[in-house]
């Protein structure tokens, strides 16, 4: 893999474009969701938490049941930066959960803040400006959900929601990428 373009059709063949990851993220958001709505906000920020652990496995799962890898090439250089923005993921973690623990109405849009911000990595790790769109309205519903004073089951459920539609429409770009390369054979 010497080129850029080699390593993200790489990232987008294996991840079926990161459109499956999405669904897995908006998964873990409807679950918060409920859990906001069912139980409590403290426990749906737990839920989310807990729901994202499980985010790369379920979307793996997905991969592999829609026929695509479910990982990349050994030796793509962009899986050491899918790492390092994992990390850095990982790491915007406790402040969120410090977010709640002050304002629990603030963690959603925190974490959506977080998210959003991981997604604009993905732009570089495949190639789409999809990436670019999602990012930027995840933190702008943020700020919207922060300027309405939402409750936290509407930041989650809002999440959920936005994940759901770009999860669907990176997939249908995905299908259409795949056809487009298959007729230029």
């Amino acid at each position: 893999m010497n080129d850029i373009a080699s390593a993200q059709a790489d990232m987008r063949d294996g991840y079926l474009s990161g459109g499956a990851g999405i669904l897995a993220s908006a998964l873990a958001w409807g679950a918060a969701a409920f859990a906001a709505f069912r139980f409590s906000s403290e426990q749906a920020v737990w839920v989310l938490f807990v729901g994202g652990i499980f985010i790369h496995p379920v979307g793996v799962i997905i991969c592999r049941a829609m026929g695509a890898r479910g990982n990349h090439q050994t030796g793509n250089p962009l899986g050491s930066l899918a790492i390092a923005s994992t990390f850095w993921l990982i790491f915007s973690l406790p402040l969120a959960y410090v977010v709640a623990l002050h304002r629990v109405e603030w963690f959603f849009p925190a974490m959506l803040l977080v998210i959003g911000g991981r997604y604009l990595v993905f732009a570089s790790l495949f190639g789409m400006r999809h990436y670019w769109v999602l990012g930027l309205v995840q933190a702008a519903l943020a700020l919207l959900l922060l300027g309405v004073k939402a409750l936290p089951v509407a930041g989650a459920l809002a999440g959920a929601l936005v994940e759901l539609a770009f999860g669907l429409a990176v997939l249908a770009a995905h299908r259409t990428w795949v056809a487009g390369r298959a007729g230029a054979r």
